[in-house]
C-alpha cells in the first residue's frame, strides 16, 4: 500500500536494499535529503539503512519533544505508530504500515518541509 495525502508520501519496501533504490528515485524528483526518512521494525535496521541510503530517521525535529519523551516508555510497536502519525499519517494508515514492518519490511517516507 502506498499513501499519498497533502503532507507526506509512504512506499512500503521489502527490504534495505528496496529502501536505497527508492531513496535515490525520490531524490530523483526533487527531494532532498531534509526530506526522505526511512523507519523499520528494529532501531539497529533503520540506523542502518538510513545510513546506507543517505536519508533521516524520524526524530525530535518531526516528533515533538513529548513525543520524543513519551517514546522511552513505549512498546516499539507503540513508538513506530506515533513516528508514523507525526508525519502525517492517521492512526489507521500507522496501524496497518507497523504492521508491515512486524513483517520485515521498511517504510520509506517523503514529506516536503
Amino acid at each position: 500500500m502506498n499513501s499519498t495525502n497533502a503532507q507526506a508520501y509512504a512506499k512500503v519496501v521489502e527490504n534495505g536494499v528496496q529502501a536505497v533504490e527508492t531513496v535515490k528515485e525520490l531524490r530523483n524528483t526533487g527531494y532532498r535529503y531534509e526530506d526522505v526518512f526511512v523507519l523499520a521494525h528494529s532501531q539497529d535496521r533503520t540506523d542502518r539503512i538510513a545510513g546506507t541510503a543517505d536519508a533521516q530517521e524520524i526524530g525530535m525535529k518531526e516528533e515533538g519533544m513529548f513525543d520524543s519523551l513519551a517514546n522511552l516508555f513505549r512498546s516499539r510497536g507503540d513508538e513506530l505508530r506515533a513516528k508514523i502519525v507525526s508525519m502525517g499519517f492517521t492512526e489507521a494508515e500507522a496501524a496497518f504500515y507497523e504492521k508491515e514492518l512486524d513483517l520485515g519490511k521498511v517504510l520509506v517516507i517523503a514529506k516536503k518541509s
